[in-house]
């Protein structure tokens, strides 16, 4: 089996579709088609189903792209790991992170980073919450940060770090009856509509569960997408949001009040995680170190 075909069956794996595959490669498709024929044979085993000039992984095809993903990044890694261990100020970090992090949180500490390091470069993805555990997990990438921090002692493949806790707010219409309050407490809102983020977010969860706790249950009008979305909703006055607090900073829609939440102690937990059967990568250690310490050092701070 050789590093080419390996390559070769990836590409065409994820895009379904040899054309596609061989452009992205910039190979002539009857290269990939042999490549791809070669590794089949090798193997003993179909590994796609032709559906005219798409293709589609077959059982045991599944199976290997799954193992040759884990494969690839390893390579990649060691690859990485040589050249980085020459000069790790000019390595590559590959993190990912929730869509609430893209505003300020993330940005804001790579560039602090970049004022130290500043040939070092990033390879950035943002994925859901079990996405983010799943892809440290089978190497998709090294660190992400999270919100909230995951159950270590579940979680066996995977280790981190809570980097700081922040409160969560109520973000309401300017012409709420209650936009004047400095603070209201949860159970102020059980009348109003509420704009969560959709079935399968963490944080939606979390806001269903305050409000159980808090003696209702929410009145659930409108989804928005992602926390961008819910700003958006309720500046134009359709129901009231729960927010990470973090998410506002300087990115307060026009239109809205952000009161703080005084009856129940709502935060969430924000922090690194890498995984357990891998050690990270010379800029990437650099990079977690430097979380580590800059954030405790914001916390000690705003003690």
């Amino acid at each position: 089996m050789e590093t080419r075909q390996i390559q070769y069956f990836l590409e065409v794996a994820k895009r379904e579709h040899v054309t596609e595959a061989a452009n992205a490669l910039h190979v002539a498709q009857s290269s990939v088609s042999r490549q791809i024929f070669n590794l089949e044979d090798e193997l003993g085993v179909k590994l796609f189903i032709r559906e005219g000039r798409s293709v589609k992984l077959t059982p045991l095809g599944r199976i290997f792209y799954e193992r040759m993903k884990q494969v690839w990044n390893l390579m990649e890694d060691a690859k990485r790991e040589v050249e980085e261990n020459l000069n790790p100020e000019k390595g590559t970090v590959r993190i990912a992170f929730p869509i609430s992090m893209a505003a300020h949180t993330l940005p804001s500490i790579i560039y602090a980073f970049r004022t130290l390091y500043p040939e070092a470069k990033f390879q950035m993805s943002n994925a859901l919450y079990y996405d983010l555990i799943d892809g440290v997990i089978n190497g998709e990438f090294n660190l992400a940060m999270m919100a909230p921090m995951p159950n270590q002692e579940k979680e066996t493949k995977i280790k981190g770090a809570t980097l700081f806790t922040e409160n969560i707010v109520a973000l309401l219409p300017l012409h709420h009856p209650l936009s004047d309050r400095k603070s209201l407490r949860l159970r102020d809102l059980r009348n109003d509509s509420f704009c969560v983020l959709p079935e399968g977010f963490v944080f939606r969860e979390q806001v269903v569960q305050a409000c159980n706790d808090a003696g209702f249950s929410p009145q659930i009008a409108f989804e928005g997408k992602d926390i961008d979305a819910l700003k958006g909703l309720v500046s134009a006055g359709l129901g009231v949001a729960l927010m990470p607090e973090m998410t506002l900073v300087d990115n307060t829609p026009r239109s809205t009040v952000v009161i703080p939440i005084s009856d129940v102690n709502l935060t969430r937990t924000v922090g690194v995680i890498y995984p357990t059967q891998r050690k990270l990568l010379p800029t990437e250690a650099l990079f977690y170190d430097f979380l580590l310490e800059t954030y405790k050092r914001l916390n000690e701070f705003r003690n």
